[in-house]
């Protein structure tokens, strides 16, 4: 029943990297949906799947992502039974 409860912010560099990368491609993806014609390849197909790729997949990522290096060194200590 010893749960360590750390503190401070949960955010580590890492998620802050990753959630960077995903505004990046969320801003490119908008950028090509921006670009003329509008049926071309960039603003039909690339755009719409760089911002799902940003917003279903890098920008979750970064907020689930954790930090592996823990006490133990990340590794999983759950004991069955």
């Amino acid at each position: 029943m010893n749960q360590d409860v750390s503190g401070g912010h949960p955010f580590k560099r890492k998620n802050w990297f990753v959630f960077a990368a995903g505004i990046a491609v969320i801003g490119l993806g908008y950028f090509l949906l921006s670009i003329p014609p509008a049926d071309g390849f960039w603003s039909l197909t690339m755009a719409p799947v760089l911002l799902v790729v940003g917003y279903c997949v890098i920008i979750p990522a970064s907020i689930l992502l954790k930090d592996g290096s823990g006490a133990d060194g990340g590794a999983d200590t759950t004991e069955l039974g």
